[in-house]
């Protein structure tokens, strides 16, 4: 990498930091999805190893290229490719690997006895280890401190709701608690073992696994699976495991596309919560901008209507917001940055 684009890259990693830590400039950070000519993703089986290596050098290597003549805060970033299935895998579910869609992890236990059988697995002999080599020879290729995206990541309780057949693991959150909280631990274990082990050999710095928004340390997740306990059971089951996690690593992003309005102010009590990201109804989106507008970032779906210039004007005042933008042309993807950029300082 040369000079100039380590410093446009420092320079955006920065404008992040004062985004994060609320200062009067930016107010909002853009991104603007330009991808000309890019071709859909490899499957993330394990037969197109190979296959999905080239695709990320090959984008990471494009972003490279674009980030001194569009002027956005993107960074450019190594994206792990994967389903939700793998530390269910790892634990020892089948997978199924449809050839339209992502891969998914089939259950493995049904009842609460099967519980304490379940060993966690040892990282280094587990299907994780895939994850790390194709980290490790795409930073070999790319050099030290390209920023990677860490492959899936759910909660522990989410992940357990894989791996525990869902027709009878929302029952044992009455009818057999401790066998949950079990479950959730030994996943738990093995995620941050992971964890430990990516950020030791990669940095604290990463971009989230989904969507893609730069962290400076932390950790992020997809926590789905809230919408459809109480307010009670998130409390009980969810928050202990969220809280710890975020302390542990210094921050927390979220991602969360279930219908759980319910459980929006249980997402406040987590702390150092740096970044919210809903998936729901236009209403639920501008209602979110509002209920957490001085409490995290967020990025959404939705960020503004009509002109690229007015967007930030729709936003609640206080709100910080990464603002996403799509271009099929370069001029189309200048005439946004023109726009957002000027609109969001």
């Amino acid at each position: 990498m040369n000079a100039a684009k380590s410093s446009i890259i420092e320079k955006r990693k920065q404008a992040w930091l004062d985004f994060y830590d609320r200062k009067p400039s930016p107010k909002h950070v853009f991104i603007i999805n330009y991808w000309p000519d890019i071709k859909p993703a490899p499957k993330p089986w394990p037969e197109f190893k190979k296959e999905r290596m080239e695709y990320i050098y090959d984008k990471c290597c494009r972003h490279m290229e674009r980030i001194e003549w569009l002027q956005d805060d993107s960074l450019p970033f190594l994206e792990m490719i994967s389903g939700t299935e793998i530390f269910a895998e790892a634990f020892g579910c089948k997978v199924h690997r449809p050839q339209d869609n992502n891969p998914f992890a089939l259950p493995l236990i049904k009842s609460p006895s099967e519980v304490s059988a379940l060993k966690v697995p040892e990282l280094g002999s587990s299907t994780l280890a895939i994850h790390f080599e194709i980290a490790d020879e795409l930073i070999a290729r790319t050099g030290k401190g390209t920023l990677l995206r860490p492959p899936d990541i759910q909660s522990p309780m989410d992940i357990a709701s894989l791996i525990w057949d869902k027709n009878t693991f929302y029952m044992a959150l009455i009818d057999a608690p401790e066998a949950v909280r079990e479950l959730a631990h030994k996943v738990k274990t093995l995620l941050t073992a992971f964890l430990d082990e990516w950020f030791s050999r990669y940095g604290r710095e990463f971009m989230a696994h989904h969507p893609d928004y730069y962290m400076p340390y932390g950790i992020t997740l997809s926590e789905d699976e809230i919408g459809i306990v109480n307010q009670d059971m998130f409390n009980e089951f969810y928050l202990q495991e969220l809280v710890e996690l975020s302390e542990r690593y210094g921050a927390i992003g979220i991602h969360c596309c279930a219908n759980a309005r319910h459980q929006w102010e249980n997402l406040k009590k987590i702390p150092n919560l740096k970044l919210l990201n809903l998936n729901n109804s236009l209403d639920y989106i501008k209602e979110a901008y509002e209920f957490f507008a001085e409490h995290t970032a967020q990025m959404h779906w939705w960020c503004g209507d009509g002109e690229p210039e007015t967007w930030a004007s729709q936003l609640p005042e206080k709100a910080r917001a990464v603002i996403t933008a799509q271009a099929d042309t370069k001029e189309k993807a200048l005439r946004i940055a023109d726009a957002l950029r000027r609109t969001c300082s």
